[in-house]
């Protein structure tokens, strides 16, 4: 399969994954949220209907007084209304009285006159003062023979009389349900057409401009003197650019060769994975295996863009000859926009960042790449960090520089890694998962601390885990 048939079936399997999981979340909350509107309206209903029935109550002619024939009218109601379609033939509503100790002295289907109803759970919370309500199936074996009850306190002033509830059978709302089930099931079909759709007009914009990039490429390659093509706007065109800044900035220089060297070796385990993943997803798999060999793809796909994006920056970074605008940065303001850009993260892993940062702080620079280069330390030592740790971020000095240093509580950096660690594409096996980043997070901060006059370190710390200090000239 091509690439313009690979994209579209990731594409349209992703989408319709998505598409799956949101509508199986909506068909599923579709019943209790019914329910729950069902409930919240049976509890005015059993409020008023309290208020009512306690003149009667309190005067001993309940089950003979104006209460009693009011609903006995309302019983015998004639004609039911529609609603939405569905034609409400009969009442449903039943309604039942306790006294103070739980014994039922009113029943508007006549069923429990004189049973004792404070063992349930509408009646007996209702009574210790707290919201009563219970939901009841008539044959267990039945899920749309449950019944909805829901009580209210039955008083004079401050005097409990009794208990009135409310109870109505939840099958008497399924058919809005059911109706409710369709027309999201409807609305999905719809969603994975106009997806399909679009993901066609996609994925053939995207091959064609690709396939320009990758003619380009080849033609540089070759030592060809191609002109970048026309790629209109966007974040490709953006790209060709930086290809063609690229191509200008390494022609003839010494390092392409260890860059090309050292990149290839690296993509490699991603294409391999991509390529397998690929090759599976074209035979018949369960859909777990499917959805993992997806994911596998996504997994890789943003391992080898975030690769290309920092290497880009880095060589950019690499040619900067000075800072392109310098002004005053806080350095406690930088640290908290840091933390927030990772606040999510960390709640993920229950990680907590400790700042002891001076409020009057700052250095001369760049914001932006202060701000990426603290970023990527902050990134290490979250990797390394063991779930529920503590990350310190604090600032010291010395020889009247500022020294930004985050340690971690992690395993430290092994020995024979310490010379190392700034290398481009050099990266140490994240404990737990055993992968390995891009390699070049630590070479564009030691190009940031560079242009700024400063310099950056990695050592292990004398109480364990490791510790990065970020040395920058006070402002």
């Amino acid at each position: 399969m091509n690439l313009t048939g690979r994209l579209l079936l990731g594409y349209f399997l992703i989408v319709a994954l998505a598409a799956w999981f949101v509508l199986r979340v909506f068909t599923e909350e579709v019943k209790p949220g019914v329910k729950h509107a069902l409930e919240e309206a049976l509890i005015d209903t059993s409020q008023i209907l309290a208020e009512l029935a306690a003149t009667d109550l309190k005067a001993g002619k309940l089950a003979n007084g104006k209460f009693a024939e009011a609903v006995a009218r309302y019983q015998g109601l004639e004609p039911r209304p529609t609603i939405r379609g569905f034609r409400k033939h009969e009442v449903d509503l039943r309604i039942y009285v306790t006294d103070a100790k739980g014994i039922v002295i009113y029943d508007s289907d006549g069923e429990a006159l004189g049973l004792d109803y404070s063992h349930w759970n509408d009646v007996y919370l209702t009574l210790h003062g707290q919201y009563g309500a219970r939901s009841t199936k008539e044959n267990p074996d039945d899920e749309l023979s449950s019944i909805m009850y829901v009580a209210a306190p039955v008083t004079d002033g401050k005097k409990m009389l009794g208990v009135l509830t409310a109870a109505k059978p939840t099958a008497s709302v399924q058919p809005f349900i059911d109706r409710s089930r369709r027309q999201i099931a409807r609305a999905g079909m719809w969603l994975l057409g106009g997806a399909l759709i679009i993901g066609l007009a996609f994925t053939w914009w995207l091959s064609r401009s690709v396939g320009k990039l990758r003619r380009y490429a080849r033609d540089v390659t070759l030592g060809s003197k191609a002109p970048l093509p026309d790629m209109g706007g966007g974040e490709l065109a953006e790209l060709g650019k930086a290809l063609a800044e690229m191509r200008e900035k390494l022609d003839g220089r010494d390092y392409v060769e260890n860059y090309v060297h050292h990149l290839a070796h690296e993509m490699r385990s991603p294409l391999t994975a991509l390529i397998g993943s690929a090759e599976l997803l074209d035979e018949n798999l369960p859909p777990d295996r499917r959805a993992a060999f997806i994911a596998s793809v996504r997994e890789q796909s943003q391992r080898l863009k975030d690769m290309m994006d920092k290497l880009l920056a880095l060589a950019r970074l690499e040619h900067r000859s000075g800072l392109e605008e310098t002004v005053p940065v806080n350095l406690s303001e930088l640290v908290e926009k840091v933390v927030a850009d990772h606040a999510i993260r960390m709640r993920e892993r229950n990680l907590t960042c400790r700042r002891r940062i001076p409020p009057d702080a700052r250095t001369m620079g760049e914001p932006f790449l202060l701000r990426q280069a603290l970023a990527n330390l902050l990134d290490n030592a979250m990797d390394f960090s063991p779930d529920h740790g503590v990350i310190d971020v604090s600032l010291g000095s010395v020889s009247g520089q500022h020294v930004l240093s985050v340690q971690d509580q992690g395993p430290g950096i092994p020995d024979y890694a310490l010379p190392r660690v700034f290398e481009r594409f050099y990266s140490l096996a994240r404990p737990g998962t055993q992968r390995k980043s891009t390699g070049l997070g630590l070479p564009f901060v030691r190009e940031v601390a560079l242009l700024h006059g400063g310099a950056v370190t990695l050592e292990n710390a004398p109480q364990g885990g490791a510790l990065a200090k970020l040395i920058l000239p006070p402002a």
